[in-house]
């Protein structure tokens, strides 16, 4: 690309500048200026405006205006320039309530007040939005970065056109504006009138808002963006979204997590909000979304939150959202890895507005579904152990106490085991897990690392009994601590293997005491089948990056 080409050199100008300078002073403000463009160069050749930073608000953090002063600065200095010499004013309406315009200044606020604008999509990446536009409570403002000269995705011109049909909907004047009104703007609004109209025309569509603005232009690989956003735009939009809240989950988070999370997700779908209670559980929230035709469905709250309504969803189409609010969080660990618990409300968030729905297996257990994994053992101890008191004082603490309490007793049972159509074989353990996800913090699950969620099989992790030695069970979990963070296996203490079909009972005869997904129950004996790609949940694109398993 040009433009990255040109960054390039002028960093390299900037780096041999500052090399040959005579003064310290000189020499570090040039070498500034030279890693400032050299990372805006790495952002055109990575064809990505995250670099940058930009909030979805329009503000850029400190660290982004530190590094980027330079950057900014000559920027700021061209697109005055240009604005003095533009033959067309700053903003300017195309049709109806639909505006087109460069990047606002604070001069630019009275004339958005005089044309009672009250929506402003900004698809800059590089420039700060005023405060007195992102943080008005008269003005819905959102920000989706797209590089200068560059295209935005498919993924975000559907978010632009979808945000725009809800705020024409409401009856708002809109503002679409880049830096000079001139190219990224111009496709996304021209994205917008295509999808309004039904067109499939790209220059149809470019040559009406020309009339109007005289100056807008796309080059070569914007029209052709703006081209394949024509045949394969589908009105995403228009169907409603089922989000469905358990209010108890976490200890009461939905209260506080409510307005960030409808401040998220609102601009880009047809939120339809549900809260969960005895009287109407989740599970029947469920039922009702899939009877009005819904296409997806959101469950916030905790794993038995998001259980109870994949129950509904398995072997539909129906996609499954998941914001996680609960103590664990545990699938949403295993699906995200350590960006759940980072930032799980914006993180999750993200991954249903900008991600893919994928197909994910899952596992019946006793005609129970199971997302996670069962336990025998260590994990249904540590559950029972991990009661609602315990948690809401102890939070995920509560359930190290429950495996520390449950590794000093070291109960072993006697089980008879049956793994597909193998012979049935005698195990004494004091902890057996059947796990189709779980995080590298469910540890009892760690046998062979992460199991994979897409493979079509069970992973079967069992401690080996030995009444001789006192801290068998400590070793083994020390042991599976390392086969979760290295996929070193020493198979010292801990046995593993795979498995589409698992048969448990007790050698004795007697009632088997499980966890399943962080629900006790009790039966004469377990018989757990994997049902391979059977439901799909919204995932981020970059979750095989970020996450091996998935």
């Amino acid at each position: 690309m040009i433009i990255a080409l040109y960054y390039v050199l002028l960093a390299l100008l900037l780096a041999v500048a500052s090399w040959l300078a005579p003064y310290l002073l000189l020499q570090l403000v040039l070498a500034w200026a030279a890693l400032s463009f050299l990372v805006v160069s790495s952002a055109y050749w990575l064809n990505t405006a995250t670099v940058f930073r930009k909030r979805v608000n329009g503000s850029l953090p400190w660290y982004s205006r530190w590094l980027f002063i330079p950057f900014l600065f000559s920027a700021n200095l061209y697109n005055l320039q240009a604005r003095r010499r533009d033959k067309v004013a700053p903003m300017q309406r195309v049709s109806g309530g639909l505006y087109l315009g460069a990047r606002l200044t604070a001069a630019d606020m009275a004339q958005l007040r005089d044309e009672q604008i009250t929506a402003v999509l900004d698809v800059t990446a590089e420039f700060a939005a005023l405060d007195e536009l992102s943080q008005s409570d008269d003005i819905s403002y959102l920000n989706i970065p797209v590089l200068d000269h560059a295209s935005p995705s498919h993924t975000q011109l559907q978010q632009a056109v979808n945000w725009l049909q809800r705020q024409r909907a409401d009856g708002r004047k809109v503002l679409v504006h880049c830096a000079l009104g001139r190219g990224r703007s111009v496709l996304v609004l021209a994205a917008y009138l295509l999808s309004r109209h039904n067109s499939r025309s790209a220059e149809k569509a470019v040559a009406l808002i020309r009339q109007v603005r005289q100056t807008a232009r796309l080059n070569k690989h914007q029209l052709a963006a703006l081209r394949q956003f024509t045949n394969s735009y589908t009105e995403q939009g228009q169907q409603p979204v089922w989000l469905i809240a358990n209010p108890a989950a976490g200890g009461g988070k939905w209260a506080d997590a409510e307005a960030e999370v409808v401040d998220l997700l609102s601009p880009f779908m047809r939120l339809s909000l549900h809260v969960s209670s005895e009287d109407c559980t989740a599970r029947q929230l469920a039922q009702q979304a899939k009877q009005t035709g819904c296409t997806m469905i959101i469950a916030c709250g905790g794993d038995g939150t998001v259980t109870e309504v994949a129950s509904e969803l398995v072997g539909t189409e129906i996609r499954l959202g998941i914001i996680p609010l609960g103590t664990t969080n545990a699938l949403s660990h295993a699906l995200w890895g350590i960006s759940s618990k980072l930032m799980p409300l914006r993180s999750a968030c993200l991954n249903i507005i900008e991600g893919q729905s994928r197909a994910i297996d899952t596992a019946r257990c006793n005609d129970k579904l199971m997302l996670l994994l069962a336990g025998v053992g260590f994990e249904q101890q540590m559950i029972e152990a991990a009661d609602r008191s315990s948690k809401d004082q102890l939070g995920q603490l509560a359930y190290l106490n429950g495996l520390w309490q449950a590794v000093q007793a070291n109960h072993i049972q006697q089980l008879l085991v049956q793994f597909d159509e193998q012979p049935e074989q005698e195990l004494d353990t004091a902890s057996l897990v059947i796990a189709n996800a779980a995080p590298l913090t469910t540890l009892l699950a760690q046998g062979h690392g992460a199991p994979d969620l897409t493979d079509g099989k069970l992973d079967i992790t069992w401690l080996t009994a030995d009444n001789n030695t006192d801290n068998n069970a400590v070793f083994g979990l020390a042991e599976l601590a390392l086969a979760g963070l290295t996929n070193i296996s020493l198979n010292a203490v801990s046995q593993h293997c795979s498995a589409r079909r698992v048969q448990i009972r007790r050698q004795d005869g007697q009632q088997l005491q499980y966890v399943i997904d962080g629900e006790l129950y009790s039966d004469s004996a377990l018989d757990i089948s994997v049902v391979p790609a059977s439901l799909q949940v919204m995932l981020a694109d970059s979750a095989d990056s970020q996450q091996g398993t998935v």
